[in-house]
Order: C-alpha cells, then structure tokens, then sequence
C-alpha cells in the first residue's frame, strides 16, 4: 500500500486516499504522506483523517491551497488550534466553509479575527450572524459595520440625499442595537457598552429607544460605565428616577442637564405601566415620556420631543402591521370556529352532560311538500328483511 504513495496518477493516490480517509488503524506515516499532497489527494483525508493531530493541520493549513484550506475547515469536530489557524491565514471561501461548520470549535477570539479581516464581506457577516451563541459585542459590531456599509451604498447610488440616508440608517442602527442589548447575557453587557462607547454609537438616541422599550439594563449600564460607578449602584438609582442619587448620577455620567427630565419620564414610565412583552418601542411608554416632556414648556427639550415623536410614529406603525396581519389571516365560518371567543357560555358548544344513549326513533313519514324536490326512495331489498323479521 505504501508504494502506491509514489504512483504517478493522481486517480489511484486519490482513491487510496479516499480508502483510509476513516480508518483508525491505517498506517499514520501513510496518512500524513498523503495529507501533504496535492489538494485533490489530500482533500479526502484532511476532511475525515482521525489521526491527524491538531498541530499537522494547523501545517496544512499555512501550506495548502484553498481546496486544502476548505477540507479542514469542514472536518467534524474541528478543534481550535486549525479554526485559528484558519481565522488567521484562511481564505475567504475556507472562512465561510469554517463558520458553516457548527461542530468547530470557534471561540470569541476566532469569530472576533474572522470579523476583523472580513468585515467588509456581507456573506461572511451573515455566517457569523448564524453562529449559536455570538458575543453579543461581535453582534453589535457587526450592526455597526452593516448600518455603514448600507449608508455608503445608498449614498453612492443616488437614491437618496447623504443626510436623510444617514438618519435613516442611524435609526435602523439604532433599533438594531436595542434588539441586541435586550437579549444580552449579564455577563456581557458591560463589554457591549464599552464597545458601543468605543465606537461612537453609545448616543442618548439608544438609551432613549432602550427605555421606550421598557428594558433598563441598557441605560443602567451606560450609566455605570460613563459614571464609573458598579453596575448595581446605577442600577438601583436608576428605580428612583426623581431621586437626588439619579440625578447625581446622571451628571457625573456628563447627561445634558436639558435632557434628564426625559429620561426621568421614561424610567418613571417603566414604573408605572410595566415594561411589557412585546418586543420594540412601547406606545404608552413613548406616549408618558412625550407628555411629561411637554408639561416642562422648555424649549432646550424641543429637540428630544422632535426624536420621540419619531419614536411614536415608528412604534405606531409596527402597532398598525401588526393589527393588519392579524386581520389578514383567513378564519372558519363561525359555525365551524370552536375557540372560546366564539362561545357564548365560554365553552365548546353543545358540550353539556349527557343524560341517556337513546336510541335515535324513527318517525312516520310526512307527505312531501309539492313545492319542494321528493326526497330520494330507499328501497331495502327483501333477502334483507327475512332475516330481520325471523330474529
């Protein structure tokens, strides 16, 4: 077997290749010859090969093709010395192969290096988005990258004015970043902010939209970080949005003072009417907040009234897409529809106790009425009658 390594056609080193690609007990001196070949050899046995270390892929990795490239990156199991290797040195096409491989062992800093040397690259920031269990900082960076990228495109093409793409990118942005805080793991909320502060994006639009939809974490975060106070600390100043300590802590975090009373009416809306379980702007938060806002008269809030009226229009608008896929889906006839609503006693109809298993009678028959179609006759034949009448 060891001879056919030397064989002049790529076919029969291949087909030796495919034969010991599974095998545990194949010759390893005989496997590493053949991972070391060329790439339509090698290929079998880099994508299955269970006796090649980690360190021998990672070799392959740095020396190989991009068809070697992509055989490691969808071996099962990958461990995490080849998917570095492969996030440092792969090409484009072994990166999107590595993140389709949801057996590999991709940690945060081989998805952070993937995003780092192919954020340019919708599809790779799609896989990454596909990951189970994306940092949610990668997350946001991600959002970050896609808001610019979209902004660049639309400018470019004219569809637009620069400013109006901007606005409007920015707030998609900014409900985008919101979705993510809201579904971010404690542990990592800090780290989100920071990266957030990092980037230019932790602005009091997103605090703002953050409270409207009813979730103080973001706010209290943000409040730690640029305060330099502990988490807990801002977070329980936060629950007494009228007190001395909240407005303490909003000055020392550099908040306007022009802007504090909104924020104040916002957490003071969460308090009062819940933050509730829909996902997105809350209108009767964004409407407190407008009318606490309004009851100051100071002109320094027009332009924070200005943004949350554009926040009740958005949340107006996701209220009424709502309202109309629920009318747009098809219902039974209401003789056919048992769900409570439709019951008048709140129960399925017809559905008292039985009170006895009669059986049905059968009455005389009624003259037929002239103006109406004869029912059918129903003729029982006579071989069938005897038998009943001997019984």
């Amino acid at each position: 077997m060891t001879a056919l390594i030397d064989d002049p056609s790529p076919k029969v080193r291949r087909a030796l290749a495919e034969a010991v690609s599974g095998a545990r007990g194949a010759p390893r001196h005989l496997v590493i010859a053949l991972a070391n070949d060329e790439a339509q050899v090698a290929a079998p046995v880099l994508a299955r090969s269970p006796l090649l270390t980690d360190a021998e892929l990672v070799d392959c990795v740095a020396m190989g093709d991009l068809a070697s490239q992509c055989a490691i990156a969808r071996r099962p199991g990958l461990g995490v010395g080849p998917a570095a290797a492969l996030a440092e040195v792969g090409r484009r096409d072994a990166a999107l192969a590595l993140l389709g491989n949801l057996t590999a062992g991709l940690t945060p800093f081989v998805l952070r290096r993937l995003f780092a040397r192919f954020h340019d690259d919708g599809q790779i920031r799609e896989a990454l988005l596909a990951r189970p269990r994306l940092p949610a900082s990668l997350r946001a960076n991600i959002a970050l990258q896609t808001a610019r990228s979209l902004a660049d495109f639309v400018a470019s093409a004219g569809w637009l004015e620069t400013k109006r793409a901007e606005k409007i990118v920015r707030e998609a942005r900014d409900a985008a970043l919101a979705s993510i805080a809201a579904k971010c793991e404690p542990q990592e909320r800090g780290e989100l902010v920071r990266t957030l502060r990092e980037r230019g994006a932790l602005s009091m639009a997103l605090i703002l939209r953050s409270l409207l939809r009813g979730e103080r974490e973001l706010a209290s975060a943000a409040l730690a970080e640029l305060s330099g106070q502990t988490y807990a600390r801002a977070s329980a100043f936060a629950r007494n949005p009228y007190g001395q300590g909240f407005a303490a802590l909003a000055r020392k975090s550099g908040l306007p003072r022009h802007a504090l009373p909104a924020f104040c009416a916002a957490l003071g809306a969460i308090e009062s009417h819940g933050a509730g379980r829909d996902d997105g702007l809350k209108p009767r938060l964004v409407e407190a907040t407008i009318a606490a806002c309004e009851a100051q008269r100071d002109p320094a809030l027009a332009p924070i009234l200005s943004l949350l009226w554009r926040f009740a229009a958005e949340a107006g608008r996701v209220e009424a897409r709502v309202a109309r896929a629920a009318a747009a889906k098809p219902r039974l006839p209401l003789s056919l529809d048992f769900a409570p609503a439709n019951d008048e006693g709140g129960g399925a109809p017809n559905a008292g106790p039985i009170k006895s298993l009669a059986a049905p009678t059968v009455s005389a028959a009624q003259p037929a009425d002239p103006a109406e179609d004869p029912p059918p006759r129903l003729e029982i034949s006579q071989n069938l009658i005897r038998p009943l009448d001997a019984a």
